[in-house]
């Protein structure tokens, strides 16, 4: 083989290499797009949003080793972030941090409150039970007061009444806390009519993958393209 295209292949490999472990750095240390999967963040987040994460802000993790950067600073009541849920510590969440180590939280009729104060609803927080009658068993409506131990933080959805968070399964340790969510790249919304693919009708992949083709750009939701998330 000519030495010349040989010289090339290897000049390609080497800047493929470099790009792929470049790409691979910035998504596991620096920033992460994440696809939200669930309504528990609704009306802030929606289903089929993708957001930035930004892992740097916390302490992005260093490939391979398992070690952090140094953190710009801790999570702080308010911030919407992403992390490993507490359960398997492989299952990438987003949710609200609302009450850092040390702090009291308390729900009483559905308000949360934090060191016995009201905290304030996000503005596009929302609670789908919001006059139906109140649960005194159920931790949605009625949680603690709880104090959040040291090294963690307290999470829980803007869609209060539909969300699986720290009031079921406990606080978020900060080792598995990744980022801070600071947009969202784009968004598309769920397609509940798309055909399904039946392994015994060999139509139905074509079908489904010109349903998909052809649905997608009406899917997609303009007004969230590009826009910041507080």
């Amino acid at each position: 083989m000519d030495k010349k295209i040989l010289a090339g292949s290897y000049g390609y490999l080497k800047a493929l290499f470099w790009a792929v472990l470049l790409a691979f750095f910035v998504k596991a240390s620096l920033a992460e797009a994440y696809r939200v999967p669930s309504s528990s963040m609704e009306d802030t987040l929606l289903i089929g949003d993708f957001v930035v994460s930004n892992k740097l802000l916390y302490g992005g993790r260093i490939p391979f080793f398992g070690w952090r950067l140094p953190e710009i600073r801790h999570p702080r009541p308010g911030d919407v972030i992403t992390f490993k849920w507490p359960g398997d510590r492989k299952t990438d969440y987003v949710k609200r941090c609302v009450a850092v180590e040390g702090q009291v939280v308390e729900v009483r009729d559905k308000v949360l409150y934090v060191d016995g104060k009201a905290f304030p609803d996000p503005a596009r927080a929302k609670y789908i039970a919001k006059g139906k009658p109140l649960d005194k068993n159920d931790r949605r409506d009625y949680f603690g007061p709880f104090t959040v131990p040291p090294e963690t933080i307290f999470a829980m959805g803007d869609n209060r009444d539909n969300s699986y968070d720290s009031r079921y399964w406990g606080p978020v340790p900060l080792e598995l806390v990744e980022g801070k969510v600071i947009g969202i790249q784009w968004s598309i919304a769920p397609d509940d009519n798309a055909p399904k693919i039946d392994p015994a009708h060999f139509t139905s992949i074509p079908v489904t993958f010109w349903h998909t083709i052809t649905n997608f750009v009406g899917r997609i939701r303009w007004d969230r393209t590009v826009r910041s998330v507080s």
